[in-house]
């Protein structure tokens, strides 16, 4: 659905008012109902079904009377409520023409009130192209059902954390400026995408830079995973710019390997087929990246040594679970300790060794350990104990008689508990017996009748339950 302004300036408070209880309302209702509409919206005289109306004939919302009378936000209401929250905001007062399309956004020009143009990025999930997403991105977790425009709007979320953290960690980003439900407001990069430039002044170079940037993203605990000609700006600097963030994951993802691969494969092959690059006359030194290359001059994923930044950490990217943050700070912990107390000297193991002795001798020394005593036999065959015992505060005094007396006792209580639950047991099977072959001669009534079974049965039960 394209985006048309034109209606935004003729909406009224109570037309945004709707709008806003729709979306409430969808927090619980895949359709909300219209009372609960009018509930929430709480317009004099009725005036929220009018409203509807007019919100329809603008398809700013669905209407679904399938199972109910309801109403849902369409992309296009949506738009107009971040829309309208930003121009409120004053991060912008005008939006101009659409510059960019994807499987999963559209992006438009957006002015300021000085006359700075802006990108505004739109995140449409759900499109026929991208519908996946549960498979291929994590933003539902545990969720098992999910919202498009929910959706939308986690990507957007993620996408302006991660440019905001990889623009203070110097990297060629745009600058993030705000977010407001699926729509991120950015600065305008001057230049095109890199799929759009069939030549170039010094390919070896800018090649050099691409390659840099990945090895460096993975230094900092981050792979892009969708590292190609078409996420790569450049000026007529010959300037690099990366954009579309919303996918990065950590390092310490399961696939991280795979998606590391794959980022530098997309850049090797588009250098190698639009600029017939020789990557044998490569340096090996890649914007002063450690990461060593294999046989093909590629960077090794498992060679790339993580830095200081942690970003992945702070950013919670996909693959970095809370296990391994617990484990980060025990390991930094570690190691202040260590330092602390190893001083100068260190193990050939890497102190793991003395670490583990320690932390065994204090555990060790922690403990009261009472010696056994050793028994000896005197001349008579009496045994005696030794002075270690004596020195472990055990003798033969009145406690060891008063024990060994409680001891009988014990046992002479458990013998008779066990005789008692017997006889109780037994008594309870004889009646359980009685009662039963009772109910067996109720088969005839004439036998009943003749035997007298209700006084004798009766009178028979009530010995055998007062006995009992």
């Amino acid at each position: 659905m394209k985006l048309n302004v034109d209606a935004l300036r003729y909406l009224s408070k109570d037309d945004f008012r709707v709008l806003t209880a729709v979306e409430m309302g969808m927090r619980n209702h895949e359709i909300v109902p219209s009372e609960l509409v009018d509930r929430i919206a709480s317009l004099k005289h009725g005036g929220t079904y009018k409203v509807l109306k007019n919100l329809l004939k603008h398809k700013l919302l669905h209407h679904d009377s399938s199972k109910y009378d309801g109403f849902r936000l369409t992309y296009l209401g949506y738009d107009f409520l971040a829309i309208k929250t930003l121009v409120n905001r004053g991060v912008f007062v005008s939006v101009g023409r659409q510059i960019g399309v994807g499987k999963e956004s559209d992006i438009f020009e957006v002015a300021t009130e000085d006359g700075t143009v802006l990108a505004m990025k739109l995140h449409r999930l759900g499109r026929v192209s991208f519908r996946a997403v549960k498979s291929k991105r994590d933003y539902l977790r545990h969720r098992s059902s999910f919202s498009w425009l929910y959706l939308s709007r986690l990507a957007a979320v993620k996408e302006f954390a991660f440019m905001k953290a990889l623009e203070e960690h110097g990297f060629p980003v745009p600058n993030a400026v705000d977010c407001n439900r699926h729509c991120v407001i950015m600065s305008l990069v001057q230049g095109y995408p890199l799929v759009q430039v069939k030549q170039l002044q010094n390919p070896e170079m800018v090649f050099e830079r691409i390659i840099g940037l990945v090895i460096r993203l993975a230094e900092h605990g981050l792979i892009h995973c969708d590292f190609n000609e078409f996420n790569i700006m450049i000026d007529d600097d010959e300037k690099v710019t990366m954009i579309d963030f919303p996918q990065m994951v950590s390092v310490d993802h399961r696939n991280a390997q795979m998606y590391f691969d794959r980022d530098v494969e997309c850049v090797f092959k588009f250098f190698l087929k639009r600029f017939n690059l020789s990557f044998q006359e490569i340096p090996d030194d890649i914007d002063d990246a450690e990461g060593d290359m294999d046989e093909s001059g590629r960077p090794c994923f498992s060679s790339i040594a993580k830095g200081s930044g942690f970003l992945d950490k702070d950013l919670a990217a996909s693959g970095f679970t809370r296990k391994d943050q617990e484990d980060i700070e025990k390991f930094i912990e570690g190691g202040v300790e260590k330092d602390a107390d190893s001083g100068d000297e260190e193990n050939e193991d890497g102190g793991l060794a003395s670490e583990l002795n320690e932390s065994d001798i204090s555990g060790v020394e922690s403990l009261h350990l009472v010696e056994q005593p050793t028994l000896n036999c005197d001349a008579e065959g009496r045994v005696e104990e030794s002075e270690q015992k004596t020195e472990a505060g055990l003798t033969n005094g009145p406690e060891t008689q008063d024990a060994s007396d409680e001891e009988e006792d014990n046992e002479t209580m458990i013998r008779k508990d066990a005789e008692l639950t017997k006889r109780l047991r037994n008594q309870k099977r004889r009646v359980i017996a009685s009662v039963r072959g009772g109910r067996k001669n109720l088969a005839s009534r004439n036998t009943y009748k003749d035997k007298g079974g209700s006084s004798s049965h009766n009178s028979k039960i009530q010995k055998q339950l007062s006995s009992w």
